[in-house]
């Protein structure tokens, strides 16, 4: 092949990537207006490749993530969105779900937002459940005394339909807990660290449970 031969080659290859590149610009580019789209799982993350974001169906949902790393497999029977902080650990979420099994039992109905501790678990968790296992709904506030983690409030409804309000020592022993039942029957109970009542506001309302 002679030198102009050569030279038309390249010449040719040259300006085919540069059609190639200014089509696929054309074709894709930066901003994009959609109407719809239908996707599994939708990953959001810094200029650096970091996670920040995800947003999947149940399928694609991940495990725990920690330094972007998973570190356990996917468990969590929920679809929704994980939150990671910037150092691509996971830190709270959004999440939600909800079907009957083989038997018509309501199974895993219902959904969260929760908010981790840095390099721990949840702080702040708002939970909604309602199905053949649990019934609850509220607002749990958590604390870490010593590397453990104990609930320390709780501010919601019970399966029995009380609203309660409980207040919790580091050890997550309830101390003081306000109750109305159903029935509109209400109280207010003082505890020691063993759960016996020492003091209760009606003394004559009915007996104070562990919600």
């Amino acid at each position: 092949m002679s030198a102009a031969q050569r030279f038309l080659v390249v010449y040719a290859g040259g300006l085919t990537i540069v059609f190639v590149l200014a089509a696929l610009y054309g074709f894709f580019p930066t901003h994009r207006h959609f109407d719809e789209i239908t996707v599994h799982r939708i990953n959001v993350v810094e200029p650096d490749g970091t996670l920040r974001v995800v947003i999947s169906d149940h399928a694609e949902l991940p495990g725990v993530i920690v330094h972007g790393t998973q570190k356990y497999p996917p468990t969590r029977p929920q679809a929704g969105m994980l939150f990671y902080n910037d150092e691509g650990s996971e830190v709270g979420g959004l999440v939600f779900a909800g079907h009957k099994n083989a038997k018509g039992e309501i199974v895993d109905s219902g959904g969260g937002l929760s908010f981790d501790k840095y390099g721990a678990g949840q702080v702040v968790q708002l939970a909604g459940v309602d199905d053949k296992t649990d019934k609850f709904s509220g607002l749990s506030i958590a604390g870490y005394a010593a590397g453990r983690r104990s609930q320390r409030i709780w501010v919601g409804r019970d399966g029995e339909g009380d609203a309660t309000v409980a207040l919790m020592d580091a050890h997550g022993r309830k101390r003081i807990l306000l109750d109305v039942a159903a029935d509109g029957t209400s109280s207010m109970s003082f505890l020691d660290a063993n759960g016996k009542v020492i003091d209760r506001f009606p003394a004559t309302s009915k007996p104070t449970q562990d919600h």
